[in-house]
């Protein structure tokens, strides 16, 4: 489904953009079709670009010390996805970011983020809602990992993204959910006999 960043920004600000500070923004942006299996972001290099996605789905993951992968976030339709530490402090990035199918993303750099904020004032509203709600998002998942049982994650993950099985690999559910696909599998079973 795809979803326009119009309606995700009104949607934050709960108000509407004029056609000037519409237009003014989509000029900051560079749209970009990736690839399946594609990475946007690698963990070797300073990420300089936060990505709306339009259509498809992206995931960040981070890889430990034995090269095992950890899914931190998936980036459905009508979100925002980057590594902020990274784009904002100029720094090498923590996680990688990949195309889990082709994905048309719209992208903005920093200078045009930067551009953005001091031009068009609604903006400095918008990013910091973002901002803030990526933060509380966070701090909820944290605490989610912490007080419930893999099952509860994963009802609650199906239950905020429902098509998430069908667009996502089983082992990176797992990942994301911090199991391993076999217990994932488990609970499955468990669940279709309830």
């Amino acid at each position: 489904m795809k979803s326009t960043i119009k309606e995700n920004i009104e949607e934050k600000l709960k108000q509407e953009l004029t056609i000037e500070e519409y237009e003014k923004f989509t000029l900051l942006l560079e749209p970009l079709t990736i690839q399946k299996k594609q990475q946007l972001v690698t963990e070797d290099r300073v990420c300089k670009y936060l990505y709306f996605v339009e259509e498809g789905v992206l995931h960040s993951f981070l890889t430990d010390d034995n090269g095992e992968n950890h899914t931190i976030q998936f980036g459905f339709e009508g979100h925002w996805i980057s590594d902020l530490y990274s784009f904002v402090s100029n720094t090498t990035a923590t996680f990688n970011i990949e195309a889990l199918e082709e994905t048309t993303i719209l992208a903005i750099s920093k200078s045009n983020f930067e551009k953005a904020l001091n031009d068009i004032p609604k903006f400095e509203r918008f990013f910091r809602i973002l901002i803030q709600n990526a933060y509380i998002q966070s701090q909820h998942r944290i605490a989610k990992n912490y007080s419930d049982d893999a099952e509860h994650r994963y009802l609650a993950l199906i239950k905020q993204q429902p098509d998430l099985l069908q667009r996502v690999p089983q082992y990176l559910v797992a990942s994301y959910l911090g199991i391993k696909p076999q217990s994932l599998s488990r609970i499955r079973q468990n669940l279709s006999k309830k």
